[in-house]
């Protein structure tokens, strides 16, 4: 049986830090109040850096990490919702960066928060039917250029930056033992950023009429609930497909949102701080990319070791939620 398995990961976060006392200069907040409610102190802001830069500096180094050259990639699957083109794809441009071979399958993934273990799960898809035998997984979002920085309520909680992984197909048991995608198109109100199009000359008042905000909006009591409740049917949705136990994961790594839906998912499984990685405090809401940032910087870490059990868990806008095992 073949297996998508993971052989290198590489992250990316751009040098500008904003600490929560660089945002109460701008926005009424203050350092205390950002992190009671969030656990978030600092996070990465993208000054004249692309999503696509971003992507291809984290794909490089997973790259580096798994000893593949982008000659041997044959799909590229980027997970994210702030590219700077509408079309071509980000992953297209990931595939020219890199010096990826033409002729490889590149397209995008949008997901928000859940981005990057959508486009895990595409990825996963393709080796295990043989369509592929190399992947390049990316996560990256540059939230910062969604924000409105009056909006106190929001603009604390985003960074910016990029994680990837490659993945090959293998047999045997290490890999992916379980990937799962949900959504509910219902409930868009809750998390959303409007898209900035042109009005045509046949709708009426094409050039009177007010342009709605692109700025990121959320509902953010409600949505604190919502991830809790679909992040923990996720979680029992994966443990139970993959055959494991809870007691068989060795770390958690849960999209970091915000320090109390983490620790929602770190009681559900009854879990100790040590089986449960988080990297929230430094980088904030990364979106797509905080996933594979927190992967990478766990394997550089020292803290995934051979034949380790990992969970991923992610919930954004969309809605959507997602969850994946992996034999490392």
């Amino acid at each position: 049986m073949l297996r998508a398995k993971i052989l290198g990961t590489g992250s990316y976060a751009p040098q500008k830090v904003i600490t929560n006392r660089d945002l109460a200069g701008i926005v009424e907040t203050s350092d205390e109040w950002i992190t009671s409610r969030t656990g978030i102190r600092e996070r990465r802001v993208a000054v004249n850096e692309t999503t696509t830069e971003m992507a291809s500096k984290a794909g490089k180094a997973a790259l580096k990490a798994a000893g593949v050259s982008p000659k041997d990639i044959d799909l590229i699957v980027v997970g994210t919702v702030t590219p700077e083109f509408t079309f071509p794809s980000t992953a297209c441009f990931v595939q020219s960066t890199l010096g990826i071979k033409p002729g490889a399958a590149a397209f995008d993934v949008s997901a928000a928060c859940s981005g990057f273990l959508y486009a895990l799960d595409a990825a996963e898809k393709y080796l295990k039917t043989g369509a592929a035998k190399k992947a390049l997984v990316i996560g990256v979002d540059a939230f910062s250029r969604l924000m409105d920085w009056t909006d106190r309520t929001t603009c604390v909680l985003f960074g910016d930056g990029a994680g990837a992984v490659v993945l090959s197909a293998e047999k045997g048991a290490k890999g992916i033992l379980s990937s799962n995608v949900h959504s509910d198109g219902r409930r868009w109100e809750m998390l959303y950023a409007r898209g900035v199009s042109q009005k045509n000359p046949f709708e009426d008042n094409p050039h009177d009429a007010p342009r709605p905000s692109p700025h990121l909006k959320m509902q953010g009591n409600e949505t604190f609930k919502i991830a809790v409740r679909t992040m923990g049917s996720a979680i029992n949705e994966a443990i139970e497909n993959s055959g494991i136990k809870p007691d068989d994961i060795t770390l958690l790594i849960p999209h970091q949102a915000n320090e109390r839906i983490i620790n929602a998912a770190k009681d559900r499984l009854k879990l100790n701080d040590e089986r449960v990685y988080t990297n929230l405090d430094r980088f904030g809401n990364t979106s797509a990319g905080s996933i594979p940032l927190a992967l990478d910087e766990a394997v550089r870490g020292g803290r995934i070791k051979d034949n380790d059990i990992v969970l991923f868990v992610a919930f954004g806008g969309g809605l959507t939620w997602a969850s994946a095992v992996v034999r490392w």
